[in-house]
């Protein structure tokens, strides 16, 4: 999927030339000193050129939108659509219309970029308050074709030797990624719907920055964001602490009890659902509860008691697909019963795994699940506060018992929040010494270039 995301089939400059000029009245000569006519990124909607900005004497990012696009889109989403209700009609088990519904509301909206610049800016203010890495590029001028934007030099926050050659720690990016994304869906409850490492720069934290690392990761796209409903956002961060916690009998009731509200998935489909979010085989309680007898891995209770994956694991979840009647027909139905929101969120999922295992990081494969943790430990912990607060407002500030309910859900949350960040700080000393490890073994074998090399997990 690599080439999609920035590696397309340009557009020639005199059609791109041509649409400047129909959205903006004016000749791409009139707005720019400099137009470099080769794109920078091709993406399957528009390409970026850059550009050097008159007025403002910047150098800025054009994203130009291919032209006759939306003639082709309405083509291709009756195509998908047409296509999805004839395999409905001949196998209606693997019930796909969705998808073709999605993209017919999904796909204008990334087709605006008056829209994505007021998401950037909105994304801009959620994150004013708070130090971060995260870095959203100014816009300039926005039209529904066209985009000028401040122009950022990086790299691909996948690219180790980018990383390495600025001295950038692999593991703090993929735990800040992490924190950026759960920040969007515990406690904003708004969120980037579009991400790939296509869409993500990482660079050295210039001069002034608010970064408390040494690196800004530069967030594009901003096409495409939902929002969350707060009772369903509470309700998924109940659920991932209740995959977290400890195994027993009142925690199994609390998955299943919450998998179907956020999900809409019953006992039936649970382990399906559960093996989705995790992106792991199905804990010890699912595989009790659908009498599953594969125990060629050990599972994990929990997402605390996840070991790396092994080859025996990966081999199981092939089989069962392969060999268990009936689980390929479950899969999509848990794709068409899942409210469209949250498979966005387990697209998010998705990412910060992928790119904790690209990034090759060394911590242990819970540490990005900590932070979760973390943060829907503070979602349920506001949503506690805030019933609290109305209550009072309700029944007087001085009632004895909700004051009293107030101190034990803040001890409550205070005692679990100081719980992981001690479970963070020992995982993370555990990476710093596997790095430590690899630099004195790249520096026995090839020099002080095989200890840089080896510590950024780079072959040496």
């Amino acid at each position: 999927m690599r080439p999609l995301q920035d590696q397309c089939e340009p557009t020639p400059y005199e059609f791109v030339d041509a649409l400047f000029q129909t959205d903006m009245g004016m000749p791409l000569t009139e707005v720019f000193e400099e137009f470099d006519p080769t794109p920078i990124g091709v993406a399957s909607l528009a390409q970026v050129h850059i550009a050097q900005h008159r007025e403002t004497g910047k150098k800025v990012a054009v994203k130009l939108q291919h032209p006759h696009l939306a003639e082709f889109c309405d083509i291709d989403m009756k195509m998908v659509e047409v296509t999805l209700g004839w395999v409905k009609y001949w196998f209606p088990e693997f019930e796909l219309t969705w998808l073709g519904e999605e993209m017919r509301t999904n796909l204008p909206k990334e087709m605006d970029f008056t829209l994505e610049a007021r998401n950037a800016e909105r994304t801009i203010k959620d994150f004013k308050s708070i130090q971060t890495s995260l870095y959203i590029p100014d816009t300039i001028t926005a039209t529904k074709r066209v985009l000028i934007m401040e122009y950022i030099q990086g790299g691909r926050v996948d690219d180790l030797e980018y990383l390495a050659d600025a001295h950038i720690d692999r593991n703090k990016v993929a735990l800040e990624l992490s924190r950026i994304f759960n920040k969007m869906v515990f406690v904003n409850g708004w969120f980037h719907a579009d991400p790939h490492p296509g869409n993500l720069l990482i660079r050295p934290a210039p001069k002034g920055s608010r970064s408390p690392f040494n690196f800004e990761i530069v967030l594009l796209d901003h096409g495409l964001y939902f929002d969350i409903d707060p009772i369903l956002r509470v309700n998924y961060a109940k659920l991932w602490l209740s995959l977290i916690a400890p195994a027993s009998p009142a925690t199994t009731l609390d998955r299943r009890k919450y998998a179907e509200l956020v999900g809409n998935v019953g006992p039936d489909l649970y382990p399906v659902f559960e093996a989705a979010l995790t992106g792991r085989a199905a804990l010890q309680s699912s595989v009790d509860s659908v009498k599953e007898d594969d125990r060629s891995f050990r599972r994990a209770s929990s997402i605390i008691d996840l070991q790396p994956q092994s080859k025996a694991e990966l081999d199981a979840i092939r089989n069962a697909v392969v060999s268990t009647e009936g689980l390929l027909t479950s899969v999509f139905d848990v794709l068409r019963r899942v409210p469209r929101r949250v498979l966005m969120v387990l697209k998010l999922n998705d990412l910060t795994r992928s790119l904790d295992y690209a990034l090759m990081t060394t911590h242990s494969n819970i540490r990005i699940f900590l932070i979760t943790a973390k943060y829907c430990t503070y979602a349920v912990w506001q949503d506690e506060r805030k019933r609290l607060i109305d209550a009072m407002i309700h029944k007087g500030i001085f009632n004895f018992p909700l004051l009293r309910g107030c101190f034990s859900c803040w001890w409550k949350f205070r005692r679990q929040y100081a719980k992981l960040v001690i479970g963070e700080i020992f995982l993370d000393l555990q990476a710093i010494a596997i790095i430590k490890k690899a630099w004195v073994k790249g520096l026995w074998r090839k020099g002080f270039q095989g200890a840089h090399q080896a510590a950024a997990g780079l072959a040496y």
